[in-house]
């Protein structure tokens, strides 16, 4: 699997192990030590990198499965969707010439009138089709634990008791578990014929930004309130950002039918079941201060 020392690649190294699979995760440095610990958790290591495609063949031979995060890249711009893609187009290729049957790919939620910055993404799941036999396409929603992450972009995670985001705070905004993408690719795993030719939008639950912060503090004991960003706060933090708040204005939303997704995953987490299993812990003892809540990088 690529992308394991990742959000979605961790928690599904994790499942997979939990479940008893063999997981090779594929890895720039065997040595970092989020690679040690997968390897510690029962992960055998491969050296494997993006921009040097000889070295991925070796890394994936004998797999007859590959779960795949795409290799995101960045330039000046913002994201770098040819590079994007080459990477994409690399994995593929070494996946094709390893004779893996089986790919689960992970990228992101579509709108239903196609809005998303994931040009290379959906490139890259064109190219794995008709490379690979059996693809099975995750396009997960926003992850339950951005509420956890760093405020270095200006947005998301919560800094002196304040969530930013573009999103209106009083219309739903679907959300999903990083342990529900992971359940996801288990079932696909277990199940390739099922599951493949098929794409899955995921989404766990839908509250709005005023109900999600409110869930918040509630189950921390701290006040966290929403802010929206404006148009030209959003601007400032990059063009892509604010295409995403012109097109949420717009009327752009994603699809996810949760519903559906339960009867397939009955387990499937809604926001409270996040906060109660793991999330609040983790704001409140490392996050969020009771008397000058903050995140702080991590």
């Amino acid at each position: 699997m690529t992308g394991a020392t990742g959000k979605q690649g961790g928690a599904t190294a994790r499942r997979l192990l939990a479940a008893g699979r063999p997981v090779r995760a594929v890895v720039r440095d065997t040595t970092a030590p989020a690679a040690l610990a997968l390897c510690a958790a029962g992960a055998e290591l491969a050296r494997g990198d993006f921009d040097d495609p000889a070295s991925l063949p070796s890394a994936l031979e004998g797999a007859s499965a590959l779960f795949a995060v795409p290799p995101v890249a960045y330039g000046p711009a913002g994201t770098d969707v040819e590079r994007e893609f080459v990477r994409g187009r690399a994995l593929a290729d070494a996946a094709a010439a390893a004779g893996v049957g089986h790919v689960v790919f992970t990228g992101i939620a579509s709108t239903r009138d196609g809005l998303a910055a994931a040009e290379g993404k959906e490139r890259t799941e064109h190219y794995l089709r008709e490379r690979i036999r059996l693809v099975t396409v995750l396009r997960p929603v926003r992850f339950m634990s951005n509420f956890l992450a760093s405020w270095d972009i200006g947005m998301d995670g919560i800094v002196d008791g304040v969530h930013r985001h573009v999103f209106p705070p009083d219309e739903p905004v679907q959300v999903i578990a990083l342990e529900d993408i992971a359940e996801f690719a288990a079932l696909a795993f277990d199940d390739p014929d099922r599951f493949a030719g098929r794409t899955l939008e995921l989404a766990g639950d839908a509250p709005t930004p005023a109900q999600a912060v409110a869930a918040i503090t509630e189950a921390t004991g701290t006040t966290v309130r929403y802010e929206q960003l404006t148009h030209d706060e959003a601007a400032a933090l990059s063009p892509e950002i604010a295409h995403v708040r012109e097109g949420w204005a717009a009327g752009a939303r994603w699809h996810a039918d949760i519903e559906v997704l339960r009867v397939v995953h009955p387990g499937l987490r809604t926001f409270a079941d996040w906060l109660a299993e793991s999330g609040a812990t983790a704001l409140r003892t490392g996050f969020l201060s009771p008397q000058v809540p903050s995140v702080q990088a991590g």
